[in-house]
Parts: structure tokens; C-alpha cells; sequence
């Protein structure tokens, strides 16, 4: 399915605001700070797109979850809208099927006119290497994936995302009356570890503040797309004892709220606050702000800014993952701790591990 807004004017000019620096990530990776919040540009954005002579054209190609799958597809769609209506562009999508539809669906935005192309999600990341060298004048970006040597008309952006995972880890470690917690992964690999053994490390870390045990089944389903095996997984779970299971599985993921609100149990949403979904279900979301840094980092580029050959990365510090304030299904002073928890993960005190290794470290750290 393709879809793409027509120009749409809107009265005024937002003046959008940018700041170029690089640092060196926890990961390792080139970083690179691409707006300041309390900097000031007096030029609007259409005399800068003007000036810069880029094709201002914006597009994307979605992972195989589709454009509606209440996760990164979607956020990463709202972010392109927004930055339509601010800008004055033309955004397009276009929904991928299959692993094999991306490098035809990125030729087509790149042949449609798109300057800027956004892949989402790292399984389209060879696709768009691929097609990044066979159209040098056309820009790429990607979610989710870095890559050893990027190439100059590419873009990494990459989520801290064990930092929010932690922080709804304490929370499911705090909630839980059972003792028992799941977790229920799409895709096996570097991305969704962050998430596990972020989850993994919060519980740990609220189970040692509460003096409980709390029990973690981990699952993974082996897609981002099927929502029938992610309800099936997570009716296991409940019906094992787990009261509290937190996704990170894009629409797979939806079949797991479908299985809470269907047994009565919590679910933990991801990417967006997903509280829509199942009000009296999700107990919070571990928030990965894709709307935020497809909007800026599409800023970025339509300043002229030089983002080619870089990797993005966000996370508590940039405003850009997070959890959602709305804290009904538990006590406020659950709510108040994570916060606290978040702003020792903003000072270093607090380091959320991203990987098998960090987190065996982290347990050890913590039982010190």
C-alpha cells in the first residue's frame, strides 16, 4: 500500500532549531547532537530549504509490521507528518510486505523525487546500503541500525532504548503480585537486547529495592509481524503466573495486549504509549520517541546541515525515550521513584546494560 500527502500550507513559519557537535556515545559509535532546544535561528524553514538548493521532498519505507502497527512504523510516520506540516514538503510512505520488497520501495521514493529516504528498522539495512551506493545523490536514513563505515549519504539514528526498558522493569518489579514477569521479543540480534536486557536489569534493580523475588520467562516470537504468535506466547505466560509482560515485538506485539486484556492481566507497551490500545491493560510503555528524531534529524537535513556519514544517537538525555505520565494501573510513588531512577540514568550513576555481557556485569554490580 502507498500513501503520500499532498502540499499542505500553513499560515506562519516555525523556526526550528539545530545545533551541529560530535561526541562519543557509551556505544562507541560517532554522535552527533543535531539541535539545541534553547538555540535560536532567525530564518524560517522555507527560506532555508530555498537557500540550501536539497531536493526537500521526505519519504520512508516501513519494516514489514506496515504503516499501522501502533509501534516504530507509525511514530516514525507521525514524525514525517509533523514535519510536513511545519515545513511545507511533501512526505511519502510506502509499506513493505516482505524483507524483499525494500530495496524496490526505496528505489521508487528515490525515483519519485525523495531527497531524504528513511529506512525503519534494521532489517532493511542492507537493502539500503545497497541502494544508498547506487543513488549517490539521494540521501538516506535509517532507525535502528549503525554500520562500521557509514557512507556519506547515509544516516544512522540509533535509541539508548535499554534506558527506558529499564526504567518499566523497575516499575513491572514494583507492580507485580505474582513475583512472575515476561518478556516476549520479536526478532532475536542486537537491537531488541537492548530492550531484554534493559527490562531484564530494572527488575533486578526494583526487585533488590523491594526485597522480592521476581521470576523472568522470556520469549521470543521470531517475527515483528505476527500478531497471532505474539498472543499465543503471552496467554502462556499469564496462564504460568506471569501478571505483567512487557513487548518489544512491533505488531506482534499487538497480539500480546489482545492476550492481557482477553486474561484480564498488564501489558507494557513499547516505542509509543500504547495506553489506547487496552486503557485498563497497559500498565506503562517504554517509550522510544521515533517521531521525534525522524523530525529532527529530517530538520537536520533540510537546513543543509552535513549529517552523511554519522550515527544519531538518542536517549534520556535528548528528551527522546521515556514513559508516558499517565500512571493509572499503579501507585504514584512508583511513578515519582522512576523518574528519580531516570535522572541517575541522565548522571551516569545508574547504567542500564544493552547486552548478554553488560547485564551479567551489572548483576554482579548489584549484588555488591
Amino acid at each position: 500500500m502507498r500513501k503520500r500527502n499532498s502540499l499542505r500550507m500553513i499560515t506562519g513559519c516555525i523556526f526550528l532549531l539545530l545545533l551541529g557537535g560530535c561526541g562519543e556515545s557509551d556505544d562507541g559509535v560517532r554522535v552527533v547532537r543535531v539541535w539545541d532546544e534553547n538555540s535560536t535561528d532567525s530564518s524560517s524553514s522555507e527560506e532555508v530549504v530555498r537557500e540550501s538548493g536539497i531536493t526537500d521532498r521526505v519519504g520512508m519505507v516501513t519494516d514489514v509490521g506496515g504503516i499501522d502497527d501502533a509501534s516504530f512504523n507509525q511514530s516514525a510516520w507521525e514524525g514525517l507528518q509533523a514535519l510536513e506540516q511545519s515545513w511545507e514538503i511533501q512526505t511519502s510512505y510506502i509499506d513493505s510486505e516482505s524483507e524483499a520488497d525494500f530495496y524496490d520501495n526505496f528505489a521508487k521514493e528515490a525515483a519519485e523525487g525523495c531527497g531524504l529516504c528513511w529506512g525503519i528498522g534494521f532489517g532493511c539495512a542492507d537493502a539500503l546500503l545497497q541502494i544508498a551506493q547506487d543513488r549517490p545523490r539521494t540521501h538516506f536514513a535509517i532507525v535502528d541500525s549503525s554500520f562500521e563505515n557509514t557512507p556519506d549519504n547515509v544516516t544512522a539514528v540509533v535509541f539508548r532504548a535499554q534506558e527506558p526498558s529499564f526504567l518499566v522493569g523497575y516499575i513491572a518489579a514494583a507492580a507485580t503480585h505474582t513475583g512472575k514477569v515476561g518478556f516476549v521479543g520479536g526478532v532475536r540480534g542486537e537491537i531488541i537486547d537492548q530492550f531484554q536486557y534493559g527490562f531484564q536489569a530494572g527488575v533486578d534493580y526494583g526487585a533488590a529495592l523491594y526485597g522480592k523475588n521476581v521470576e523472568i520467562t522470556i520469549e521470543y516470537a521470531d517475527s515483528f509481524g505476527d500478531e497471532q504468535k505474539g498472543y499465543e506466547i503471552a496467554k502462556a505466560m499469564y496462564r504460568s503466573g506471569c501478571d505483567i509482560v512487557y513487548h518489544a515485538a512491533g505488531a506482534t506485539g499487538v497480539g500480546v495486549i489482545g492476550a492481557a486484556k482477553d486474561n484480564g492481566k498488564y501489558v507494557i507497551g513499547v516505542d509509543k504509549d500504547q495506553s489506547a490500545l487496552a486503557p485498563e491493560n497497559i500498565l506503562t510503555s517504554a517509550m522510544k520517541k521515533v517521531d521525534i528524531a525522524v523530525e529532527r534529524v529530517s530538520e537536520s537535513y533540510l537546513r543543509g546541515e552535513a549529517i552523511g556519514g554519522k550515527t544519531i544517537s538518542f536517549g534520556l538525555t535528548e528528551g527522546a525515550v521515556g514513559i508516558p505520565e499517565e500512571h493509572k494501573n499503579y501507585r504514584d510513588e512508583i511513578y515519582d521513584s522512576a523518574l528519580m531512577i531516570a535522572d541517575r540514568i541522565k548522571a551516569g550513576e545508574i547504567v542500564p546494560p544493552k547486552s548478554a555481557e553488560e547485564y551479567e556485569a551489572f548483576r554482579v554490580t548489584l549484588k555488591q
